[in-house]
């Protein structure tokens, strides 16, 4: 037995569909899930460019390896310095990366 079993069918104008479409190509849902998730009061939102997702995969490689640090530095009791040094670097770099790409100023400026 199917979950959803209703069928809801209503028209639109011309306006309002290509309204629909845009919405559902800015965020990324079909456009069933996208009137799904506006029914329930979801706030929905533009689907991020391919650039969020880049930042996104960095951000968790680093945190990665600062865990990988962390452990090690428990079990040997012992912080490899070389290696901290190296992923405070890579962390700058991606904070500046991060600010030039969205022009975003540093704290404590302006």
């Amino acid at each position: 037995m199917r979950k959803r079993n209703v069928q809801i069918l209503f028209r639109m104008t011309e306006e309002e569909a290509e309204y629909l479409y845009d919405l559902v190509r800015k965020s990324g849902y079909s456009k069933e899930a996208l009137l799904r998730a506006m029914v329930k009061g979801y706030r929905l939102c533009e689907k991020p460019d391919p650039e969020f997702y880049k930042i996104l995969r960095e951000l968790s490689a680093i945190g990665n390896r600062i865990n990988q640090l962390a452990a090690k530095a428990n079990a040997l009791d012992y912080i490899d310095t070389p290696m901290l040094q190296e992923e405070a670097a890579r962390w700058r770099q991606f904070q500046t990366d991060v600010r030039k790409a969205y022009l975003l100023p540093k704290r404590g400026s302006g």
